[in-house]
């Protein structure tokens, strides 16, 4: 049974978790639930450790998440076997994770590097000569991190690396479903020794039920909550403790629109055929929606249909898999229920539309209610809606018209509409010439609307987790 982590020490308790793959059921590990009290006793250490913490050198932490990044590159084979295992996700796939883990954590030591504050000359008015202020961030405290199912690893690392980088001590909670991968890095983390070594209680990842996961947000001591998942939990988290520094990833509903001026519909149905059903859709920004313009519309729409039907799916354990199984049968089923009730509906099913226990085929509809769910919502599984649109500014507003707003694709050349886009999208992200799911891992990442609060993104996610502090020198000639 694998252990979890309490103040940095391997723990365990009687309340066994079974994880089984998503694919056939088989069990593939297991790990226990921390108990109240252990839980109580990696908040506490949490806590009583913060200040110790806030002053580590930058060598040190930046030392300890090179150590991370270099461990998780020496076993990324091993590391990406287990995501498939319990998160379903297929070979290749499981392999770019650790891949963008590995840079999450390096990109994290470098910025632990920089993380330095800035110099303000104070003496631009008469009354303030001889005065400088000293600018920098500090740890608002400890932060309880919570991270999804869809990417057990890389959505762990980026809660875990940022609080690191500055010094903040971090309880993380893992999603129920996948937390092996996340006691995975704990068991890196415990490697730390020597000069790298991080204080106890410094972190600890702790698995729980969700239903216990309220009292871990209202815990006072943990003043900065970092939140990746559903939208509804999500902002039920943030009316919770309004006093409290929250941020929130709360998903998508991807658009992508093909304007009038690009021709190559080989890459464009290509790269939307593929990102509609990586992680069998299961990433926030994988694509949804694609609106296209009259001019293309017919050709890419059979180019797009045969694209999604060349998709491979079955067994992610296959190296010629493209597309695994949802995360359980439930899962799939209510992406089924969607899908006929958008059919129902009057929607034209391309391709698709049939599911095997968890695994749901990758579906292509066109001719949707704009208030059928799998347009209004996120679906969160490999479908995509197709849909015709008269100009490139009735694209654009078409994309816009969703409660969501993480992260928009826009297939042009012309530079001028790609400014346009930049302008007009209410999105936190827009990927000129490719599919939304373009994602750097140190690139500021998050939305508008209902998307979410905040910045993922080492930087990003640094200064969300610190707050200024301004020391101002007196008396000095400059």
């Amino acid at each position: 049974m694998t252990p979890f982590y309490i103040a940095g020490r391997p723990a365990s308790s009687d309340d066994v978790v079974e994880i089984r793959h998503p694919f056939d059921g088989r069990p593939v590990g297991s790990t226990s639930n921390a108990t109240p009290e252990q839980v109580e006793e990696a908040v506490a250490a949490a806590a009583a450790v913060a200040a110790e913490a806030a002053a580590l050198p930058a060598s040190a932490r930046a030392a300890a998440l090179d150590h991370v990044s270099a461990r998780l590159k020496e076993r990324a084979e091993e590391v990406a076997r287990l995501i498939t295992a319990e998160n379903g996700k297929p070979l290749k796939w499981a392999r770019g994770e650790v891949s963008r883990a590995v840079s999450t954590f390096r990109w994290a030591a470098e910025e632990a590097r920089r993380f330095s504050g800035a110099l303000q000359r104070l003496d631009t008015d008469p009354a303030a000569t001889g005065r400088i202020a000293l600018v920098k961030r500090v740890p608002k405290g400890p932060v309880l991190g919570i991270a999804p199912f869809n990417f057990p690893l890389n959505l762990v690392a980026h809660k875990v690396a940022p609080a690191l980088a500055v010094g903040a001590p971090i309880v993380l909670k893992p999603a129920p479903a996948t937390p092996l991968s996340a006691l995975l890095l704990g068991e890196i983390l415990a490697e730390i020794s020597g000069e790298t070594e991080l204080p106890a209680g410094m972190w600890s990842i702790v698995p729980i039920p969700n239903d216990r996961a309220s009292a871990l947000v209202a815990d006072p001591r943990l003043p900065v909550v970092s939140f990746t998942g559903s939208g509804p939990v999500g902002w039920r988290i943030r009316d919770a403790v309004p006093r409290k520094h929250v941020t929130l990833e709360l998903g998508g509903n991807a658009a992508v629109m093909v304007c009038e001026d690009w021709d190559d519909l080989d890459w464009a149905a290509g790269r939307i055929a593929t990102f509609a059903n990586y992680q069998a859709g299961q990433s926030c920004i994988a694509v949804q929606r694609v609106y296209v313009h009259d001019r293309h519309y017919d050709a890419l729409a059979d180019k797009l249909t045969a694209a999604v039907e060349a998709q491979r799916t079955g067994d992610p354990n296959d190296e010629a898999t493209d597309v695994g199984p949802l995360i359980s049968e439930d899962a799939a089923k209510r992406v089924e229920a969607w899908v006929g009730e958008a059919v129902a509906a009057g929607a034209k099913l391309l391709a698709g539309g049939t599911r095997d226990g968890a695994s749901y085929a990758p579906t292509v509809l066109a001719d949707v209610p704009a208030d059928a769910k799998v347009v209004s919502e996120e679906v969160f599984g490999p479908v995509l809606v197709l849909a015709r649109v008269g100009s490139d500014s009735e694209g654009f507003a078409a994309v816009n018209a969703s409660q969501y707003g993480l992260q928009s694709g826009v297939f042009t050349r012309r530079l001028d509409r790609a400014f346009e886009a930049h302008r007009v999208l209410d999105v936190g992200g827009v990927i000129v010439g490719d599919v939304p799911s373009y994602r750097a891992d140190q690139m500021p990442y998050g939305g508008a609307k209902a998307s979410g609060i905040g910045r993922e993104g080492l930087a990003s996610a640094m200064a969300d987790y610190t707050e200024e502090r301004v020391m101002v020198l007196t008396g000095l000639q400059l």
